[in-house]
């Protein structure tokens, strides 16, 4: 077995990473990186049974997943992941949904050999194998189909069981201290975005501006009865004007009777 060191670098609990996002927000936190796992050369794996291909690292205390591409890892209620076993972990803000299809008895079951009271013949993987292969070995169900894991004799649970299996999990996990923890935190980082979020959108704002728009316009309704008025007020002097004047080929009466009289 290979020797593997568990560095815990206690300046790395100082570090913190700014996340733009959490349950669904946009809002910046600060997120803890996890102490850092000093490995004397790339860890062996092993397949867990009764999973759809989650592979583990067996030979160190804490838990490290490899998954679809992906290292995983909890600390204190959260959950990271990274392209690499030794790096660049990154805080994902959910629980990874294989999570609740791992037995949490597994080391025991492979320490004693032993899974479900099945002899349990698990192959050490080396890392180079699982980068080249894991892909196609998933594709083609190659666990599960071909060896069953490792496991003689052994029948894959049922999926209604399975399922029963991961309901009970995920509520023993939500049970856990430090996820309750870290879930308050989220809670208080949530209440507070949402405190802040009026004055950023500023909606009464933008209410006590509509009036201001529609005055203009109320003012326009109002005079244009009274600018009708006044336009038929000067039509009508002009339509009278004819009545009142003579036409201008006939003399007057005084002069026709003088012309008479001549």
């Amino acid at each position: 077995m290979k020797k593997l060191l568990l560095g815990t670098i206690l300046l790395a609990l100082a570090i913190v990473v700014p996340i733009p996002t959490m349950a669904g927000v946009n809002i910046g936190i600060g997120i803890s990186l996890p102490p850092p796992i000093v490995f004397e050369a790339p860890p062996d794996v092993i397949v867990l049974p009764d999973t759809n291909d989650v592979y583990v690292v067996p030979d160190v205390d804490m838990d490290i997943f490899f998954y679809n591409g992906w290292w995983w890892r909890p600390w204190e209620g959260r959950w990271y992941r990274s392209r690499y076993y030794n790096r660049g972990w990154g805080y994902y803000n959910n629980v990874p949904s294989f999570y609740f299809d791992v037995d949490p008895g597994w080391r025991g079951y492979y320490r004693d050999h032993n899974w479900s009271g099945h002899r349990w013949n698990y192959e050490r993987i080396p890392d180079r194998r699982l980068r080249q292969n894991w892909k196609s070995w998933h594709n083609n169900r190659h666990w599960e189909r071909q060896v069953t894991w490792g496991v003689q004799s052994y029948q894959p649970r049922p999926k209604q069981q399975r399922q029963e299996l991961r309901n009970q999990r995920q509520q023993q996990y939500q049970q856990r201290p430090e996820v309750q923890q870290h879930q308050q935190q989220r809670q208080e980082q949530q209440k507070q975005y949402r405190q802040r979020q009026p004055r950023v959108r500023q909606p009464q704002g933008q209410q006590q501006r509509q009036p201001q728009v529609q005055q203009p316009k109320q003012q326009q309704q109002q005079r244009q009865p009274q600018v009708q008025r006044q336009q038929q007020q000067r039509r009508q002097p002009q339509a009278q004007q004819p009545q009142h004047s003579q036409p201008q080929g006939k003399p007057e009466r005084g002069e026709e009777e003088k012309q008479d009289r001549k």
